[in-house]
């Protein structure tokens, strides 16, 4: 009877995991003066995004991009103990590139054994590496975008993991990889799909500067990367991991940044989706109050606070202005290549700064292993700028953070359309799940 009990209580475990729709926004380990981040200060960023104004508490999620704490080899992140603290959800993140996966894996163990239980039904998933695959790809090579990581090696990354969880209280952890849509649609990279149940997306149409890119194009950009995810993702969800409009900063190509811009793309990409879809936006804080980064990403600024540079409610009116704005964009610029890449990117340490534009590539993770680095390993932003991409589907070249559109699709889609998509997505995960349920009810 207990063989029969046990697989049923593991997928009651996750089915919390599978009913919800996360939102929340991204955290590096250090600050942007390469200091680690304590808890204390996760909890009082935890606790900002919680309470802020115009959005009812909805932003309870917190993506990471390692397991370890800044500044140590493989302690656990002070990021768990401050998400159990302040009933944040965590979509976990282990850094892939370099030869600081066994420090990851470490900190994993580690984390099961100290906050199991407490963290379990907190846990939106867990993800194995970030953009490895577009930083080894040729386009982030010649970006000098940091080190990377092969599809083989992510696999067995990916497979040490769901090794390292079973049988434990985070059996039940959904895992994937965050990367771009030009990575997810080359066939190269498809036995790393095979292996995940989610892929995670980054798209900054900001930097897609090889096409038309003004802000009334954003959501379309958007909704083109996504698109070309799904149509790679062999049926599994596709998450929002990472997009967000820069509240100032330098032009790029008819990308403005401004306030007023910020809160347009929150309206048209971020508003159908929230509550309906997993979205974890770029960014609460852009690295701290003592710089403001160019450009700068942050909905509240460098200026830890509750109170948002724009209005973050999503009234009807804003939803259904965006949502008839981005098809009418839609139509109007699909194009046969292109894509947003970045440059020089960093591999290992980072904070929530600003992504600009780095002189070099950060090839060396920190021992910290938090997110992002710049050369010099001070924890500054992850830079993204244009390149192009050229073809559709597994044949896609080039890789990038940003949205693109390729000759594969003929129109793209209206945020309400993308909305439905990902319910739909989420109804499939959900009755899987609960047909996974009955089916095992039926055998005891």
């Amino acid at each position: 009877m207990y063989n029969k009990i046990a697989p049923l209580a593991a997928l009651l475990a996750a089915l919390p995991q599978v009913l919800a729709a996360y939102q929340g926004f991204n955290y590096g380990s250090t600050w942007n003066d390469g200091s680690a981040k304590s808890q204390s200060d996760f909890e009082s960023l935890f606790k900002a995004s919680a309470g802020l104004e115009g959005t009812d508490g909805a932003f309870n999620s917190a993506r990471l991009y390692t397991m370890v704490q800044g500044g140590t080899t493989n302690d656990v992140i002070s990021a768990i103990p401050a998400a159990i603290a302040t009933k944040t959800s965590l979509l976990l993140g282990l850094w892939a590139s370099g030869d600081t996966f066994a420090n990851e894996l470490a900190a994993l163990k580690a984390a099961i054994e100290t906050y199991g239980d407490s963290l379990s039904g907190l846990i939106a998933g867990i993800s194995v590496g970030s953009e490895d695959l577009y930083r080894n790809s040729p386009t982030g090579i010649e970006n000098k975008s940091g080190l990377g990581a092969n599809p083989d090696t992510l696999v067995t990354y990916i497979k040490q993991v769901r090794a390292a969880i079973a049988g434990t209280a985070w059996s039940g952890a959904s895992i994937g990889h965050v990367d771009t849509w030009t990575a997810w649609v080359n066939g190269s990279n498809d036995a790393v799909i095979e292996n995940l149940d989610w892929l995670g997306v980054d798209a900054y149409p900001y930097f897609q500067t090889t096409m038309d890119n003004d802000i009334s194009l954003g959501a379309s950009l958007l909704n083109d990367a996504l698109d070309e995810t799904a149509s790679a993702s062999q049926g599994k969800p596709v998450w929002i991991t990472e997009t967000g409009w820069p509240v100032s900063g330098d032009k790029q190509n008819q990308a403005v940044a401004s306030t007023d811009n910020a809160k347009a793309y929150w309206d048209a990409v971020g508003c159908p989706r929230f509550g309906s879809s997993n979205v974890w936006w770029y960014t609460l804080q852009d690295a701290d109050s003592s710089s403001t980064p160019s450009p700068s990403f942050g909905v509240v600024g460098s200026t830890l606070s509750t109170s948002p540079l724009f209005d973050l409610s999503c009234s009807a009116s804003n939803t259904t202005t965006s949502s008839s704005a981005s098809s009418s964009a839609a139509a109007s610029t699909k194009s046969a290549t292109g894509s947003s890449t970045k440059t020089a990117g960093g591999s290992g340490s980072g904070s929530d700064s600003s992504k600009t534009t780095l002189t070099t590539a950060a090839s060396s993770a920190a021992a910290s292993g938090s997110a992002y680095s710049n050369s010099t390993a001070t924890g500054a932003g992850k830079p993204k700028s244009s390149a192009t991409a050229t073809g559709s589907g597994s044949t896609a070249t080039g890789s990038g953070s940003g949205s693109g559109s390729t000759s594969s699709s003929s129109a793209g889609s209206t945020p309400s359309t993308v909305v439905t998509s990902g319910s739909t997505m989420l109804s499939t995960s959900v009755g899987a799940a609960l047909a996974a349920v009955m089916a095992a009810m039926l055998t005891l």
